[in-house]
């Protein structure tokens, strides 16, 4: 928790507005995304799905696969708490829905379904996007999907597997559009993924990084990405690192509170 707090105290003594961003691209972003105030008919789907989770009192049984729980001890845990502690928040199921409004991307990858908070919010944003989640814990999955199915998300398509088995398999699409990362918040299978997917990119491509300020080496793995000779243009909102490879862009680094 310390660490996470001098993150964030250094985050706030860096960060911008967007009066500080001279990038007509970053600053559309900022302004027409970000900072978009507007209420919307999507948020009060979103607050449904939420709600129907939190009345879930079942017990499941979750199998975790990446860097571990700060808030669960155990395995057995009640589907409400997990929409309450471990899902996206309300604000940024809001945030992440208004971004894939901004990009309209086609084809979306989810890497850590959870209970499928963020990806309602995903399927709200683009109903037309072809979505495809993954999720490594089979009773989660479960749950996601009869969850996404009673609040007749037909766009998205919920896998159950181990990540590395999915991205080398034959279901691995070529071109993705939009990738959000949040299912194993370590260094070593941050940069897996980062390279695993890499090819699949095209000029449009947005990647957005869940907890990059979770530990001292998931802020490495950051920086390595942020250096990677194919990304131009990185976005560290403290929760998420957004990366893009637009090829007109000149490379650089922004730090915006959102």
């Amino acid at each position: 928790m310390l660490f996470q707090l001098q993150s964030f105290l250094s985050f706030l003594w860096q960060s911008k507005n967007e009066h500080g961003v001279h990038s007509p691209f970053v600053f559309a972003l900022v302004t027409r995304c970000f900072y978009d105030k507007k209420k919307k008919p999507e948020y009060t789907h979103l607050k449904n799905y939420r709600k129907e989770l939190l009345d879930n009192k079942n017990t499941i049984t979750v199998t975790d696969f990446g860097a571990g729980s700060r808030v669960f001890k155990s395995p057995q845990r009640q589907v409400s708490k997990i929409a309450q502690t471990a899902g996206i928040s309300p604000k940024r199921a809001e945030l992440l829905c208004r971004i894939v409004q901004f990009f309209q991307p086609k084809s979306i990858l989810e890497i850590g379904t959870s209970v499928g908070l963020a990806t309602s919010a995903l399927a709200l944003g683009n109903p037309k996007a072809k979505i495809t989640t993954l999720e490594g814990c089979p009773e989660t999955s479960k749950i996601a999907k009869e969850q996404l199915q009673q609040s007749n998300f037909e766009n998205v398509t919920t896998v159950t597997t181990q990540f590395e088995t999915f991205f080398t398999s034959d279901q691995l699409d070529s071109d993705y559009d939009f990738i959000y990362f949040d299912g194993n918040h370590s260094k070593e299978a941050t940069l897996h993924y980062f390279e695993h997917l890499v090819p699949t990119i095209n000029n449009e491509t947005v990647w957005i990084f869940d907890d990059i300020h979770w530990s001292s080496t998931m802020e490495e793995a950051w920086d390595i990405i942020k250096k990677h000779p194919k990304v131009k243009v990185t976005i560290d909102t403290f929760q998420w690192g957004m990366v893009f490879f637009r090829k007109e862009q000149a490379k650089e680094h922004f730090v915006i509170r959102v």
